[in-house]
């Protein structure tokens, strides 16, 4: 039954948030509003809300919720929480199940830089820098600063026990606190420098570094002289190709928004120091709220875990939340974080800038995906299928000699990877089994529960031959599911003609394989896709003998707990590591008796 939009005259005109439900009570679209009942009003007038996707939105809603706030920012905070709650289709959604990569300058007497992921909200203490969009860009970021920056890349606790320092001492990667090689003076001086050239405040480091050099040069220390004039050299000539500099951006992020329909795609620009530094995009899609709605949703959930929030982020329009997103930014920054929108002059041009770069990656992503629509397109007509591959999904197993046998669930939809649909499996009532029992297992397994939810996929790929394609098979017509397209994908040895290797794509009831041109970029596809697979399964299987061997080495520490063990593997890292360490330094576990230290005393003894 439909919603009724007489009974709108009994919903509050008070500030407060909106939450529209389906017949089956799923929240489709969450939104907020100074007035409750003028906004929900507009959805249902006749010429009320010309969006594009409204239409569609108010033909599902069923019932409509509200919650009364007592102020225009608690309705800010409160709609940021149920979109991350219950995640309705309609509304823009970041997703929590992204990691982030960050460089992180740890709290520590020697502190150490270190490249680390994390989701949501990170928990380790220290100063963090980014996150990082792109791995490879933290990773070259990370790589240069341990060049200038020769700080510590040990754990704390090899810190404490070495007695002489490392190979990367002797390779002037590192200046050797360990072992007493320089003062706290000399090494904070390292990480203060590392800290500004993460902050953008490049020109400061370098008129210090050019200060320390001429000092050294008069005091007739040229060999630091030199090490320090390298320094400044790399530090130059890493700037001038990084950075873009623009002096009326002092420290802002500039939001750009292009969208056609329902589509949207958000451009984010990072300017630091007056030096464009990075940028980072996001696309959205089948999306109800207006632009004005979109910026103050995309503000609050993109900066919530940010810990280095700029002065000013420019948006494209004027928001009716600005300064209650001021306010809530600026307590998540612990200082001052405006949010505007420039109307005039050099300000103005970034705002411009940035929607030129939404259009031009918008452009570029709906020309990628058309391409990859036809893509699918020949696949299916090349391999005679019933139905467009929209989301194909590819079994794998993995085990050596039938032990520890696992397999890999990896999904493509429109021809790029869902990580949200992957799924690792481990073998059940065996320790031991071959690829046939395995993939009849995890076939079994995974169409039970989608039967269940009545949601398939439109093509299956099994890692295999005519065997595996056969036990799909005979899964699917068992499980009366006859809606799912299904191909095997082999490797044939490579042709000594060509150096090139051929793939054999079996199809049901069919007695020879298929070959496909190995240049194809069909077969490519179902390579990428049937690769990924392998690795996946590849990985757990790794990943599962790697924790039955430790636990086979733990498993003498007779009397210590599981939780204890944990522990005592998260601090130091490995058994050897845990072997090799001092009573001092077991202490610092959290929970180890006196009793557990005289296990481990013993234990240490017995190999």
């Amino acid at each position: 039954m439909a919603f009724d939009p007489r009974s709108l005259v009994l919903y509050p005109d008070q500030p407060g948030v909106y939450l529209m439900k389906d017949a089956g009570d799923t929240v489709l679209y969450v939104g907020k509003a100074k007035n409750l009942r003028a906004r929900l009003k507009q959805y249902f007038a006749v010429h009320g809300d010309e969006r594009e996707m409204v239409p569609y939105l108010i033909a599902q809603v069923d019932t409509i919720d509200t919650i009364v706030a007592l102020t225009e920012k608690d309705a800010l905070l409160l709609e940021n929480q149920l979109i991350k709650r219950h995640q309705p289709k309609y509304n823009v959604l970041l997703k929590d199940d992204k990691t982030f990569i960050s460089l992180l300058v740890t709290q520590h007497k020697w502190p150490m830089l270190r490249l680390i992921r994390y989701k949501g909200k990170p928990k380790d203490d220290g100063l963090y820098f980014g996150p990082y969009t792109n791995a490879l860009a933290a990773r070259q970021t990370y790589d240069l600063l341990s060049r200038l920056f020769p700080l510590r890349q040990c754990s704390d606790a090899e810190l404490m026990s070495r007695t002489r320092p490392c190979l990367l001492y002797d390779i002037k990667r590192c200046i050797a606190p360990c072992v007493s090689k320089c003062t706290e003076e000399q090494y904070q001086q390292h990480v203060e420098g590392a800290i500004r050239l993460l902050k953008g405040k490049d020109k400061e480091v370098l008129r210090e570094l050019k200060q320390r050099m001429e000092k050294a040069s008069e005091t007739l220390e040229f060999e630091m002289a030199d090490a320090l004039l390298q320094t400044i050299r790399q530090i130059e000539h890493v700037t001038t190709i990084q950075h873009v500099d623009n002096p009326f951006a002092k420290d802002c992020d500039v939001v750009g928004l292009y969208r056609e329909a329902d589509a949207i795609l958000i451009a984010l620009l990072f300017f630091r120091e007056g030096k464009l530094t990075g940028s980072e995009h996001f696309s959205f899609h089948r999306i109800a709220s207006d632009d004005v709605e979109i910026l103050e949703s995309f503000l609050l959930q993109h900066y919530k875990y940010q810990t280095q929030l700029p002065a000013e982020i420019f948006v494209p329009t004027s928001l009716s939340q600005a300064e209650a997103l001021s306010e809530i930014l600026s307590e998540t920054a612990q200082r001052k974080v405006t949010v505007t929108t420039p109307k005039i002059g050099k300000k103005k041009d970034l705002l411009e800038m940035a929607h030129r770069n939404a259009k031009a990656l918008f452009v570029r992503e709906q020309d990628a995906r058309s391409l990859r629509e036809k893509r699918l397109l020949d696949l299916q007509e090349s391999l005679q299928l019933l139905r467009f591959p929209r989301r194909i999904e590819c079994f794998d197993t993995s085990n050596i000699s039938g032990t520890d046998p696992v397999a890999s669930l990896v999904s493509f939809v429109h021809g790029e990877k869902d990580k949200t649909r992957q799924r690792l499996f481990k073998i059940k009532g065996t320790q031991r089994a071959d690829d046939y029992t395995t993939m009849r297992e995890v076939i079994r397994r995974h169409f039970v529960r989608q039967k269940e939810k009545n949601d398939f996929c439109d093509l299956l790929i099994v890692d295999g031959g005519k065997g595996q394609l056969n036990i799909a098979l005979e899964v699917l017509k068992e499980l009366d599911i006859a809606s799912v397209d299904i191909i095997g994908v082999s490797k044939e040895e490579a042709r000594h003609d060509k150096g090139l290797t051929q793939e054999k794509i079996y199809l049901p009831y069919r007695k020879d394989p298929i070959l496909i041109d190995p240049r194809s970029p069909l077969l490519f596809l179902l390579q990428t896709i049937r690769d990924e697979a392998h690795r996946v399964a590849i990985t757990y299987h790794r990943k599962r003998r790697s924790e039955r061997t430790l636990s086979s080495e733990l498993d003498l520490l007779e009397g210590i707990g599981p939780t204890k063990k944990q522990r005592l593997l998260r601090h130091f890292g490995s058994v050897k590591a845990i072997r090799s360490a001092s009573e001092v330094e077991w202490k610092q576990v959290k929970g180890l008796t006196d009793k557990d230290l005289e296990t481990l005393r013993k234990w240490t003894t017995e190999k």
